[in-house]
């Protein structure tokens, strides 16, 4: 059995997934591994956040998007360290 993702591990993956293989809605989906109605509504909060904005070939990370998935990155650092999981 998969382990839990925590909803932030889930942000971060679809941030990841934009940064790292770009923003086209098929790529999330297969990155994050996220069933299309899920994806879609996470992407949504990430837009009304600043997180992301959507193009004409697809969604992209904004400044605000690439500084949360860094400090995302470095809390699950932080927490793996501990023993932890985000």
């Amino acid at each position: 059995m998969k382990p839990y993702r925590s909803r932030l591990k889930i942000i971060m993956d679809i941030l990841e997934a934009i940064s790292l293989h770009g923003g086209k809605i098929s790529t999330i989906l297969t990155y994050a591994n996220l069933s299309h109605d899920r994806c879609v509504k996470y992407l949504e909060e990430l837009l009304e956040k600043g997180l992301v904005e959507e193009g004409a070939d697809g969604y992209a990370l904004t400044e605000r998007g690439y500084k949360f998935l860094q400090e995302l990155k470095r809390a699950e650092r932080l927490a793996e360290a501990f023993g932890f999981r985000l």
